[in-house]
């Protein structure tokens, strides 16, 4: 089990985003029509200055995109050997992209049900 050692155990991740993924599924369902949501452009850090925080970085925020990170996930899912030609980094920041918007829509729910 991960704990205060200061060791991130992958087995522990994976763990952790089927417990996520499974809640975000009861809540929102098993399919999230993202057409349909005024959300497809996002404030990003660029990933080369979000891990710098010694010294404050100069503004590297970029756009991301929902959209982009839907066609990224779809087109790592969809590749002949996927484990042959997975971009960790690039990769990764498409679903991380579409992990924060969960969270965001979350979010957002969360504050609509506190509003009513």
């Amino acid at each position: 089990m991960t704990d205060a050692d200061g060791v991130l155990r992958i087995a522990d991740l994976r763990r952790a985003c089927s417990l996520l993924l499974d809640a975000a599924e009861s809540r929102f369902g098993p399919q999230i029509q993202l057409s349909q949501l005024d959300v497809d452009y996002y404030w990003n850090v660029a990933l080369s200055a979000a891990f710098g925080t010694v010294q404050r970085p100069e503004l590297e925020i970029d756009c991301g995109q929902s959209s982009d990170d839907l066609a990224g996930l779809t087109s790592l899912l969809q590749r002949d050997d996927p484990e042959g030609v997975v971009s960790l980094w690039h990769d990764l920041s498409h679903v991380s992209g579409l992990l924060r918007l969960l969270a965001y829509l979350d979010l957002a729910d969360t504050r609509q049900v506190r509003e009513n």
